[in-house]
């Protein structure tokens, strides 16, 4: 009798210890980290200084990428078909929130309207249905609004004061992008207020941008290249060919002058998406982003790339070194 109850004792024990293991090795096993999906419209290299200074700022408000918080980027090179995709795969890892901007936001929504969204850049998010109001967002999206149609005819003029001769601009957009076809249509306004005769050059992917230089021959003056996707990610394929072609060209990032751009004037991106962070940081701490306002652009620079005016032979005004937030020489 003793041995059948010392049997039972043993096979009583050792069944609590199996059913025990799994449960110390489900213990062990590190929690999942708070997942941000960082979905880039253009290329990582056209967006480094944007993603350096989100990561920067997560980092201050304690997030370190590894430790505290996980990071899943995707770069859709400009390429619209992608953004559904790469949405729809954030979905399946179950990030905790969406970073990325204007068109992509658009169709993150389409895919998502739990997953909250946070804009780094978006032209009119009212306008394009991410939001009710900017004061009360709504829903699952919010962030940071441009003013890039604002300042599109200050571009023009900047433009007109470095060049006088200016006589006919040709605007370099993506068609398939919203925002750029606001942003044309008032450069356009400006210009007819100014004399300036306009063409427009509509590329959608890599293989237009000679096209449409081949198409500047018939007499253009001068470039305006509007921020988008496939302008950024091309950049490198753009600028050149203007200072090729003695074209002066303005655009709307600071980041455009190093390949040759002449000026640049808009918001300052990498200032942006630093305070995309923080709308990050209060979600991520349990804030819903139909709460949060979105907020616009606080601070706006003017640079000058000096090195490009002495290739194209002309004299920046001193009026308008001195009042720029960066000459480049």
């Amino acid at each position: 009798m003793a041995i059948d109850i010392g049997r039972r004792e043993f096979v009583a024990t050792l069944g609590g210890a199996a059913f025990a293991w799994p449960l110390a090795a489900r213990a062990q096993q590190p929690a999942k980290l708070p997942t941000i999906g960082f979905l880039g419209a253009a290329s990582p290299s056209s967006w480094t200084s944007w993603t350096g200074a989100f990561v920067k700022r997560l980092h201050e408000l304690g997030w370190i990428e590894g430790k505290t918080v996980a990071i899943e980027y995707r770069w859709a090179e400009g390429r619209h078909e992608r953004f559904a995709e790469f949405a729809a795969e954030f979905v399946r890892l179950k990030v905790d929130v969406i970073v990325t901007a204007a068109s992509a936001a658009v169709v993150a929504k389409q895919v998502t309207s739990t997953i909250p969204i946070v804009l780094g850049v978006a032209t009119d998010p009212v306008g394009d249905g991410l939001v009710m109001s900017l004061a009360r967002p709504g829903g699952n999206v919010t962030g940071l609004s441009l003013q890039q149609i604002e300042v599109a005819g200050k571009r023009l003029e900047l433009l007109r004061e470095v060049f006088p001769g200016l006589r006919h601009l040709g605007i370099m957009f993506d068609a398939d992008y919203p925002a750029d076809l606001l942003e044309v249509g008032e450069v356009e306004a400006r210009a007819r207020t100014l004399g300036i005769e306009t063409t427009r050059l509509v590329i959608r992917r890599a293989d237009d941008i000679a096209p449409a230089f081949e198409a500047l021959k018939s007499g253009a003056d001068a470039l305006y290249v509007c921020t988008d996707a496939v302008t950024v990610t091309n950049r490198l394929r753009i600028y050149p060919l203007a200072l090729a072609a003695r074209l002066p060209l303005i655009a709307g990032a600071r980041e455009d002058l190093g390949a040759g751009g002449l000026i640049s004037y808009g918001p300052n991106f990498p200032d942006l998406f630093g305070r995309a962070a923080d709308y990050v940081d209060k979600i991520l701490r349990g804030a819903k982003p139909g709460d949060l306002p979105v907020e616009q652009p606080t601070k706006f620079d003017l640079v000058v790339n000096l090195k490009t005016a002495k290739a194209l032979g002309l004299a920046i005004p001193d009026k308008l070194l001195a009042i720029a937030d960066e000459v480049i020489e």
